[in-house]
């Protein structure tokens, strides 16, 4: 025994040369482990491996449990070193409930290290942030008893680690995604527009978009308008939250759906689901969504637009062509926030494609003469006799009015407006004027 100068004694001889080659080697054993794994982990980035083989491997190495969780501590996957994923994912929930661990995922998305925070019954919590460009999207946790581990260091090496390769699967994952993505809006922008040359093209894209040419298909059109406030960036901003908000409802309600958004639209290819329902359909998801986005956002005008019926591929543009049309045929009957359907329109869709409204109303005030309030009433009824084919008997049912009352009221608009029903072209002049005053109104007797 020789005294240092200190005066502590120093171990010589043999017996410290073994315990230093010992701890040298055991350091040698660590590192070449780490190695191995490392180029084990290394490797299955290369192999398009994801996420839950990253927890599967430290959970083999570590015999500890691991998981990769997302910022509201949802498993997004996990492994142990006994059991299924599902039971490790319950072991990391249990782990995850202490009250300090918010406070480090804070501190690791600033310094981009790991950091371990006491758990509960004893273990350890290593978490180690998951980088994707700019982002920290997930975090990779290790649940450490450090019973039987490989220690400490080298489990918040091996974590550190796991989390870099789990970046890296990620955001080739984002990578593949957005560009899936911007094929699959290159897809249905060809299918709304009608880009194909050949019907070829346009059953193969309407294939790869899930597009089921055996089923009757409508195309809705959920057109969006924010209320003027005096501030674009406010507008916009609503805009694109109303219309994810219309994007989640469809997918959601209508997973079979072709979706996409289309700036400051939501464009919907909807399926029929039983014979002879695709209107209905299309009808009712349209007003409940409509319904819903009121709700959600009272400051946006939303108007849904529903085209004819599609089944080939070819006539998706048509039908997305008709619900376009009618967006803006309401819009122009200061209509906006209704849902209306192409075929609904009627004569309305060839009246609105005057550029003049004034023309119209000029038109019908000629027509149907100076209106006073008694004068609307025979309105109303002459446009429920013209419905029911001329018929005074059936009108009067509806109007719950003597038929003798219908007769008189009819007889009464003759002279006022100086027409003969009983003239072809007067009885047309008078439809369509009708028709006019109930879209856009005649002007005078919209006050």
């Amino acid at each position: 025994m020789i005294p240092d100068m200190t005066g502590r004694a120093l171990v010589s001889g043999p017996a410290s040369e073994t315990a230093g080659a010992q701890e040298i080697g055991r350091e040698n054993t660590v590192l070449r482990r780490l190695i191995a794994v490392y180029r084990h982990l290394s490797a299955l980035a290369s192999q398009n491996a994801d996420i839950g083989a990253v927890t599967s491997l430290i959970a083999e190495h570590t015999e500890a449990t691991v998981a990769v969780v997302d910022h509201e501590l949802g498993v997004l996957a996990a492994a142990g070193p006994d059991g299924t994923p599902e039971e490790a994912a319950r072991q990391v929930r249990e782990h995850v409930a202490v009250p300090q661990l918010d406070q480090v995922l804070t501190a690791t998305d600033a310094s981009r290290r790991p950091l371990r925070v006491p758990g509960a019954e004893g273990a350890s919590v290593i978490v180690a942030p998951i980088v994707v460009g700019d982002d920290v999207p997930a975090y990779v946790l290790t649940v450490d008893s450090g019973a039987d581990g490989p220690g400490e260091d080298t489990s918040l090496l091996l974590t550190e680690h796991a989390a870099t390769i789990c970046g890296i699967i990620l955001g080739r994952e984002r990578v593949v995604s957005a560009a899936a993505g911007r094929v699959r809006d290159d897809l249905v922008e060809g299918l709304l527009s009608g880009w194909a040359r050949e019907e070829a093209d346009n059953e193969r894209w309407a294939r790869h978009l899930g597009y089921d040419r055996g089923h009757d298909h409508h195309v809705l059109s959920v057109a969006v308008e924010a209320a003027e406030d005096g501030a674009e960036d406010a507008g916009t901003g609503l805009r694109y939250r109303v219309c994810t908000a219309a994007e989640q409802f469809f997918t959601t309600r209508a997973p079979e759906a072709i979706v996409s958004v289309r700036g400051a639209e939501v464009v919907a290819v909807l399926r029929d689901t039983s014979d002879g329902e695709t209107r209905d359909r299309a009808d009712r998801l349209g007003t409940l969504c409509a319904e819903r986005l009121a709700e959600q956002f009272p400051a946006a005008a939303v108007t849904i637009g529903i085209g004819g019926v599609c089944r080939a591929p070819a006539e998706i543009a048509r039908s997305y062509a008709q619900a376009r049309r009618t967006v803006e045929a309401v819009r122009r009957m200061g209509r906006s926030g209704q849902v209306v359907a192409f075929e609904d329109l009627g004569i309305r869709r060839l009246l609105l494609q005057v550029p003049d409204l004034a023309e119209l109303r000029t038109f019908a005030a000629e027509v149907l003469g100076g209106l006073g309030a008694s004068e609307r009433e025979h309105l109303a009824t002459l446009a429920c006799y013209f419905r029911e084919n001329n018929s005074p008997q059936r009108a009067s049912r509806i109007l719950h009015v003597h038929p003798n009352t219908v007769t008189y009221r009819i007889r009464r608009f003759e002279e006022f407006s100086g027409l003969d029903l009983d003239n072809y072209r007067d009885r047309l002049m008078a439809q369509v004027a009708l028709e006019i005053h109930d879209a856009v109104g005649t002007g005078a007797d919209d006050e």
